[in-house]
């Protein structure tokens, strides 16, 4: 089956790796991409188990097109190694490394990634990474690590560690992670790297809904979860909907037939559409158009 494209990725799960019965769970609760998680959510005493499972698990979510990934431990640690060496051989999609705080991390892994690939015989090139900001010093380097290797195809900014390495307190509606968020997605488009936003941490809908939304209003197109039942509202709401796909197209066919009258802008409904508006809104038809192709 053929891999999802990056940029179509919405809904990132994260799930515990040594819980069978969740890794298992996630190959059908629609994630676009599902990572087994060996560093914070696995136990120290559980990791030699969890990487047992990992060529089972990646081949579950691959049978089901989501898109297959490792989070390993940090390669200075002692099961970091261990974790990256066991990911290998089981050819995930992508691996994730955590707390990324310099590019050197993200040159040294795509080193390793590239040896491990020709002992097991895997095209070159073919394993992606998903750099991990955790830290406020990982933050201001989040273009460079974005940049230190072409296997950088997304990056994620963390909620609860970053929220703890600036002291701040954490809220529902996440306006002390804001700037962050803000500053971490400039980077990142800057840099030609998906970014994907922090999870919402909280178990009621509303307010995973409110979140997502303003996720989306700050210019992402994905979202972390960590709960199965968040990658839906995620994949919902990263998803253009047909009333915006249609006032979409009605803006581009606006604008493009008054420039074949040679007028330079259009009104549409009370607006004044210019060619940047034009472009965003040939973006979003685009959008919606390659999802329902690849549906």
């Amino acid at each position: 089956m053929a891999i999802k494209p990056v940029e179509l990725r919405r809904s990132w799960l994260f799930v515990g790796g040594a819980d069978r019965k969740a890794l298992l769970d996630a190959a059908t609760c629609g994630a676009d991409v599902a990572i087994q998680e060996l560093e914070d959510f696995t136990p120290p005493k559980r990791r030699p188990a969890a990487r047992e499972m990992i060529a089972e698990v990646v081949a579950a979510w691959r049978s089901t097109g989501v898109v297959a990934g490792v989070r390993i431990n940090k390669l200075g640690s002692v099961d970091g190694p261990l974790d990256l060496a066991a990911a290998m051989a089981a050819a995930p999609d992508l691996i994730s490394l955590p707390m990324v705080d310099t590019p050197a991390e993200i040159m040294t892994l795509a080193h390793e990634i590239t040896r491990l690939e020709r002992e097991h015989g895997l095209t070159p090139g073919v394993t992606e990474i998903l750099a991990c900001v955790e830290t406020a010093h990982g933050l201001r380097l989040s273009f460079d690590i974005c940049r230190a290797s072409a296997r950088v195809t997304a990056a994620v900014v963390a909620s609860e560690d970053l929220g703890a390495d600036l002291g701040v307190e954490r809220s529902r509606e996440g306006g002390e992670l804001r700037h962050a968020r803000e500053r971490f997605l400039v980077d990142c488009v800057a840099a030609g790297t998906l970014p994907v936003d922090m999870p919402y941490t909280w178990v009621d809908a509303p307010g995973l809904e409110a979140d997502i939304l303003t996720a989306r209003a700050l210019g992402f197109k994905a979202k972390t979860a960590v709960s199965n039942a968040h990658a839906t509202a995620i994949n919902r709401l990263m998803t253009p909907s047909r009333e915006e796909t249609v006032q979409a197209r009605r803006i581009v066919d606006a604008f493009e037939a008054a420039r074949t009258r040679g007028e330079g802008r259009v009104e549409v409904d009370g607006s004044l559409v210019e060619a940047p508006i034009y472009r965003t809104a040939k973006r979003i038809y685009q959008r919606a158009a390659a999802f329902a192709a690849a549906e």
